[in-house]
């Protein structure tokens, strides 16, 4: 039988307990970092694969088609202007906040929306917007093409409240 034994001195100890703390603390700042986005802890951000941004759409009840109708580069613009405040104000009511990324580029993947109450037979009138960097969704909305149409967040509208929130977008639109 072989024993073998250490000299733990306290200093060492108290080291070992501060780097463990330290990287607990760095793990819970790094995730408060991605919050989701309806205030929900366990939505997921991750937006790197097909399958991510479908499976970010699906978690609010959206289906959307397989291949996205667009993908383009936008740049966040420096200084935001009446309609990106506004803009802005709607990704706030998801946790989610574009001036973090005032004047950088992201992507903006646009998808086909298949459910939206009402649109159900009317292939592509309503599209997602996703808003991407670095693979984590920063931003985003669901809108119309209609004239007059509506845009807002990710959440899937209720029955009651879908006339509401249209007639609401619509008259922002009208005023921009």
């Amino acid at each position: 039988m072989f024993v073998y034994s250490v000299k733990s001195s306290k200093l060492k100890l108290a080291a070992l307990v501060i780097v463990v703390i330290a990287a607990l603390v760095a793990l819970l700042f790094l995730t408060q970092g991605h919050k989701a986005a309806s205030g929900s802890d366990s939505l997921r951000l991750a937006a790197a694969t097909a399958q991510d941004r479908l499976a970010f759409l699906s978690q609010f009840g959206w289906e959307i088609g397989e291949d996205p109708i667009e993908v383009s580069e936008v740049i966040i613009p420096a200084q935001f202007d009446e309609a990106y405040t506004k803009y802005n104000e709607i990704q706030k009511t998801q946790n989610l906040d574009l001036s973090k990324y005032a004047g950088k580029r992201v992507k903006r993947w646009t998808y086909e929306v298949k459910n939206y109450p009402g649109y159900e037979g009317k292939p592509g009138v309503v599209q997602a917007n996703l808003l991407i960097d670095k693979g984590i969704v920063v931003g985003g909305d669901i809108c119309s093409l209609e004239l007059g149409g509506f845009l807002h967040g990710f959440a899937f509208p209720q029955a009651a409240k879908s006339g509401v929130q249209q007639s609401t977008a619509a008259e922002t639109t009208k005023k921009q």
